[in-house]
């Protein structure tokens, strides 16, 4: 009898599919994945890949923005109640208004957004773009950075440039208290404490180094630390240990989960790959306003 993983295996080639994962996702997703990585990696692989199938191994707004990136390919997300709550907090609705508040600003969008909100931005961005999509904006411009108040919180520390910022936030990364950061460093203290840039600036505070999550993964290859505590959604603890087996890995918070990113079982994938289903469709008046920015975004290296 074949395993899960090796039926699709054999759908994939079948189906001429490929399947991407977040570094978020759950270890089993990860591990059947020809991709893992952040949001703009896995638009880019998506789109460079050969495949006439992409399987999303991550949330709604993810496959949204791969679906808008790839019109000639089938885009399947295995489970269409993987929802993002940053991704809920802004609405085609809400924006408008708050556009018109600031009709010179210069709106900035972190890639986590639906394609009715990139329809109204000027610039998509990922978090490794952070701070530099700044640098792209006059400096006397104003600028709208959207929807992550923490992510505009730190570029506009960094960069020292007034923001007005979105009140939304990563409902599992903001979930980690400084209080627990404390507790572990007490329990380890021989240990580094790497965070997210999404975290509270309280976390943050305490960290030996604050990072997006690519550079999470950069900062645990490099580190001479045998033990690091990681500011994060605790998916990414998996890949750290796999691809660093002689260092132990430690969650800041068992409670930074994502629960509707882990509806992407392995399970959830071969019954997608099974009925290719369900398709991920961009209206295409939506596609042709929201497309050039992301175009944009995965152009800039």
């Amino acid at each position: 009898m074949n395993t899960v993983s090796e039926k699709i295996d054999a759908l994939k080639k079948e189906k001429n599919a490929v399947i991407v994962a977040h570094y978020y996702q759950c270890g089993e997703t990860q591990d059947i994945a020809d991709f893992v990585g952040d949001a703009v990696g896995m638009t880019r692989k998506a789109v460079e890949s050969s495949a006439d199938v992409v399987i999303v191994g991550g949330v709604t707004c993810m496959a949204e923005t791969i679906s808008l990136a790839c019109p000639d390919k089938t885009v399947i997300l295995p489970d269409v109640n993987a929802g993002c709550t940053l991704s809920n907090m802004i609405s085609l609705k809400r924006l408008p208004t708050r556009k018109a508040q600031y009709p010179d600003a210069a709106v900035a969008c972190y890639i986590n957004t639906t394609p009715e909100v990139k329809t109204e931005i000027d610039f998509c961005f990922g978090e490794d773009e952070s701070l530099d999509i700044i640098g792209k904006i006059p400096t006397g411009k104003e600028v709208m950075y959207i929807p992550d108040q923490y992510l505009g919180d730190y570029a506009s520390t960094k960069t020292g440039r007034d923001l007005i910022l979105w009140p939304g936030y990563c409902s599992p990364i903001v979930k980690i208290r400084a209080e627990e950061v404390k507790a572990r460093r007490l329990e380890y203290p021989d240990a580094q404490v790497v965070a997210h840039i999404q975290c509270t600036p309280q976390v943050k505070l305490l960290a030996d180094a604050v990072t997006t999550t690519n550079g999470i993964v950069r900062f645990a290859r490099e580190t001479s630390a045998r033990t690091v505590i990681v500011a994060a959604e605790v998916g990414i603890l998996h890949y750290l240990k796999k691809e660093n087996p002689g260092k132990t890995f430690i969650a800041a918070s068992e409670l930074g989960s994502c629960a509707t990113m882990k509806l992407v079982t392995q399970e959830a994938v071969l019954w997608s790959l099974e009925h290719l289903s369900p398709v991920i469709e961009i209206p295409e008046d939506i596609r042709k306003k929201a497309k050039p920015v992301v175009d944009a975004m995965l152009a800039r290296r």
